[in-house]
């Protein structure tokens, strides 16, 4: 049944994705993807039932069929692959190696990402690099998720936020076996779906699963194919700007340093959030800081005076007694922007992003987490093996200096 490489696991009939006779051509249903582990090296046996007679022919860009039959098989564009029924029991998926280039290195996506896994499927360090980078992040999301609820928590204490606050459930979307492409795509069905000019898509999801990539493709979509107008948002420069008036305020009581005891009360950061406003500004939505003698906006000094180092270096201080006050902040302002037709992309942790109204909320899964320490391995080796080689480096040169990089790196977690 397989046509060359060998077979590393087998697939029934229940977890292939069905279509149903008289679908059009292929190329309309080329992204309805099936994911399966298709980033290791080799042919695929997939058993299906019940019988049928079909071609398919795969390559990144097409998909053509003849013979439709009720069941096909769809596998991921990040690895070529070739389709073939041959048998009536039978699917082979013929899966190719991509060839470590200087190209594809710089890439630094999620096509470097996927050659290097495959290139390394069965290197004992490399899974030992993988397995040491995804408890790295494990803990320290685990860190930052109790540190969040802490904030969390103080703010229902001072009646900042509702503490029976409900937020809308959230759809899970496992990224397994899925170009940033297809995952985008498949939230993409959910947002066409609803009706309106604007909206709020808020997406959360531990750390390697791909949020920022999949905002920035989400971002590209609607603009290029949608013709919408679209805004990422963070809450980082709100906290930088509630940091400046409490830096600017210590300056103004002739303090020595930044005195967090004094600069935070719950009355001083009142009156700092009041002196923040969220509207339109020469025709734009912007953030305006006015008061303590500051008139700013935060477009115009997102790159000068909120990266100082009084306030740099006061941030965490500031964003550890805020989180609250910033939450609502940013969930007026994100409303504001989707009532006026605009689409909000709100990447975040969980505990901070539920105070966003909205129904298109999404979680990013992975269902094997060992992809997870895998990807954020080869992102670290691309990156190093990218500062060593040049551009006419052969596959070889290529392949010596990810070696190299990954015992530098291995010794590291030693």
């Amino acid at each position: 049944r397989v046509c060359g490489g060998r077979v590393l696991g087998v697939w029934r009939a229940h977890q292939l994705q069905r279509l149903t006779d008289g679908r059009p051509d292929g190329s309309e249903i080329r992204d309805r993807l099936f994911s399966i582990p298709s980033l290791l090296p080799a042919s695929y046996t997939l058993l299906k039932s019940p019988p049928a007679t079909a071609f398919v022919s795969y390559s990144r860009t097409s998909i053509t069929r003849a013979n439709p039959s009720r069941h096909i098989l769809f596998v991921p564009k990040a690895v070529p692959h070739r389709i073939s029924i041959t048998s009536s029991t039978s699917i082979v998926v013929h899966s190719n190696k991509m060839t470590l280039s200087y190209s594809l290195l710089s890439e630094q996506n999620a096509n470097t990402t996927t050659a290097i896994i495959t290139h390394f499927a069965n290197n004992p360090s490399f899974l030992a690099l993988s397995s040491a980078e995804g408890k790295q992040i494990l803990e320290r999301d685990e860190e930052d998720a109790q540190k969040l609820q802490k904030g969390i928590e103080y703010a229902k204490s001072k009646g900042v936020i509702d503490p029976n606050f409900v937020a809308e459930d959230y759809i899970t979307v496992d990224v397994l076996g899925k170009s940033p492409d297809d995952v985008a795509d498949e939230i993409l069905g959910k947002v066409r779906a609803q009706e309106g000019e604007g909206g709020v898509v808020v997406l959360v999801g531990l750390s390697g699963t791909g949020k920022g990539t999949t905002v920035a493709k989400l971002k590209e979509k609607l603009e290029t194919q949608d013709s919408k107008r679209v805004v990422t948002w963070s809450n980082g420069n709100i906290f930088r700007s509630v940091t400046l008036l409490a830096a600017t305020w210590c300056e103004q009581q002739n303090l020595s340093g930044f005195d967090a005891q004094k600069a935070l009360t719950k009355d001083n950061l009142e009156s700092f959030m009041k002196m923040l406003s969220f509207g339109k500004f020469n025709g734009m939505f912007d953030t305006r800081i006015q008061g303590l003698g500051l008139d700013l906006l935060v477009s115009e000094v997102q790159n000068t005076e909120l990266k100082v180092p009084k306030v740099a270096k006061n941030i965490p201080t500031v964003a550890e007694v805020t989180q609250g006050e910033v939450i609502l902040f940013a969930a007026d302002a994100i409303q504001q922007m989707g009532a006026d037709g605009i689409f909000v992309l709100l990447e975040g942790r969980e505990q901070t992003v539920n105070y966003v109204r909205t129904p298109l909320r999404f979680t990013l899964t992975m269902s094997d987490m060992t992809l997870i320490g895998k990807r954020r391995a080869a992102q670290r080796l691309a990156a190093g093996a990218l500062g060593v080689v040049g551009e006419n480096a052969s596959e070889e040169d290529i392949g010596k200096a990810l070696e190299n990089q990954l015992e530098i790196m291995v010794k590291e977690h030693s």
